[in-house]
């Protein structure tokens, strides 16, 4: 059995492979003294791939950065890693003229036929090869049964079992890895991730089935739940008895060097990761719906079995914005887990408050933080006009608003028991009844609109949308009760050069940090902004009004215009 240390290559998805030159020497010189067997430097990529792009050099472990780096060291075999689709054969070198021993090629299952093909190419080359089939665990019993009918056909050193999503527990170990050990025209290797916090397990259950080569990096470094970590397997081995192993010079590292990058990159056990582990998915897919904090983790686990169900080929954006976008998550009236479809959801309430407050001043409090910078404003604002006031979500005893109204059941769980007694509850008719009893005993009306991201409409009082965000849905809830005007405060945006993209005026810790999730709710507000907007111009009413600070600037108008 044998070791081989990915780090700079896996350890790359954190910090674009721009290691110090330095640092990979020691790696090398480090892994090479503790016993290690193989020690994977890198990609090999064609940079006309990555155009739009700033990686380092690790990335493409071109010939004269390896020599450079590790001159002088007499080490342990060198590996690179290609991707297949991200690889022209054309840049490789002979193997007589290149460093690197081993290439091994990462493929996902609807193309493993055209890897093996270019395997062959680069052993013609002289090198070595295997091919790592990602998310071996996603593979169906015919898909597995087709993947060993062609490794037999096929010159590679070694095929790959890589548990791309951290999925694979150890009791399965034994009858994924049977048919390819069966096999004696090549050797086995294992790739665990760590999502599931069983990679030490499943390497050690491996070993014991006899797979002939286990990957791990230093202390676990890796994209999002981290690989196994190569020190505990070789203090496993050493403490086991083996001669050939010193944890030591591994340790020296993790000391000098690996503390410092956790705490800057922080991969490791996280709730997406861990879910991604559970339901077999690219952990993008959890990862986007808990960075949205729109949904309930029974929420994303309907989710997730739907995409499960689905089974995608990695990450399929256009799969997750679907059932965003039609309402699949966050409605408790639909088992997810058996729609067939994709399909849009009616609303099943008409409000009771149609015209409640007909030609009435409405004024939308919104949660950014010009809403808390510009409270003596509105104060006189709502003195001198007298406006209807919908709030939502965590308002802090700032205002007092007629109504406080929750669509998001994250939010509302945790600021329900601030809305002060003295304005009317408006609940989301995708809430459950046992949801609002267990957070709320007070009397409440129905907030009736459609969970769904079609475009903006309101049929007999409910709204057709979900309009993205609260205090926009609110602008169509003020539309139904009647409003002559509306008026929006705090509706800053998410990309707004005054609040510098803080999203709330309180410090929700819940607020994503990923900066494309703010882009793409600022670009669904602005587009339903426009759209109600439209809806109230049709009808020969005013335009929305926002009047504190926004990055909506084609809808502002300053406060002060009016007070």
């Amino acid at each position: 059995m044998k070791i081989l240390d990915c780090t700079i290559r896996d350890g790359g998805y954190l910090n674009n492979w721009k290691f110090k030159d330095k640092l990979v020497r020691e790696v090398y010189r480090s892994v090479s003294k503790s016993g290690v067997d193989i020690i994977e430097l890198g990609f090999k990529s064609n940079k006309e791939s990555f155009k739009n792009i700033e990686f380092g050099p690790w990335r493409y472990t071109e010939e004269s950065k390896l020599r450079e780096v590790i001159k002088g060291i007499q080490g342990i075999m060198i590996s690179a890693m290609v991707n297949y689709n991200q690889f022209d054969i054309k840049i490789l070198d002979n193997k007589e003229d290149s460093l690197i021993d081993l290439i091994r090629v990462a493929v996902h299952k609807n193309q493993v036929k055209e890897a093996l093909e270019l395997t062959e190419a680069i052993s013609s080359k002289g090198y070595k090869t295997a091919v790592q089939l990602m998310g071996y665990s996603t593979y169906s019993k015919e898909e597995q049964e087709k993947v060993i009918d062609l490794l037999e056909k096929c010159k590679v050193n070694y095929a790959y079992i890589a548990d791309s999503y951290g999925s694979i527990l150890p009791f399965q170990i034994s009858q994924l890895c049977k048919p390819f050990l069966e096999l004696t025209s090549l050797k086995l290797g294992f790739h665990p991730h760590n999502n599931l916090q069983m990679g030490l397990a499943n390497a050690l259950e491996a070993i014991n089935c006899g797979v002939h080569i286990i990957d791990g990096t230093i202390y676990g470094m890796g994209r999002g739940a981290g690989n196994l970590p190569i020190e505990s397997l070789i203090s496993y081995l050493q403490i086991q008895g083996s001669e050939k192993y010193n944890v030591i010079p591994i340790l020296h590292l993790i000391d000098k060097y690996f503390v410092d990058l956790y705490e800057k990159y922080r991969w490791g056990h996280q709730l997406p990761y861990m879910l991604s582990g559970l339901f077999d998915c690219h952990p993008n897919y959890p990862k986007k719906l808990v960075e949205l904090h729109e949904y309930t983790i029974e929420d994303i686990w309907k989710a997730l079995e739907t995409i499960k169900g689905s089974n995608p080929i990695g990450f399929n954006e256009e799969l997750l914005e679907k059932l965003i976008k039609y309402g699949l998550i966050g409605n408790d009236e639909i088992s997810i887990g058996n729609k067939s479809e994709l399909e849009v959801l009616h609303v099943d309430c008409k409000p009771d408050y149609v015209n409640r407050h007909k030609d009435c001043d409405f004024l939308i409090l919104a949660n950014g933080p010009n809403l808390k910078k510009y409270k003596k404003e509105i104060d006189i604002f709502i003195e001198k006009y007298k406006p209807i006031i919908l709030g939502a979500n965590f308002i802090n005893g700032l205002f007092i608003p007629d109504y406080h109204a929750f669509n998001n059941k994250r939010r509302f769980q945790n600021y329900i028991s601030t809305a002060s007694k003295r304005s009317k509850l408006l609940l989301s008719n995708h809430f459950s009844e046992d949801l609002i009893k267990k957070y709320t005993e007070r009397d409440y009306e129905k907030l009736c609109f459609s969970n769904t991201l079609t475009d903006f409409d309101i049929k007999d009082g409910a709204i057709l949308s979900s309009c993205k965000t609260i205090s926009v849905l609110l602008l169509g809830v003020a539309i139904v009760m009647g409003a002559k005007r509306i008026f929006s405060v705090g509706l800053d945006g998410y990309i707004n050069k005054e609040s510098l993209n803080k999203v709330h005026f309180y410090n929700e810790k819940d607020d994503p940090e990923d900066a494309n999730i703010f882009i793409q709710k600022h670009k669904w507000m602005k587009h339903f902004l426009e759209q109600i907007n439209n809806y109230l111009i049709r009808r020969n009413k005013e335009g929305i009004h926002i009047l504190t600070p926004t990055g909506f600037r084609n809808f502002y108008k300053s406060i002060k215009n009016y007070i």
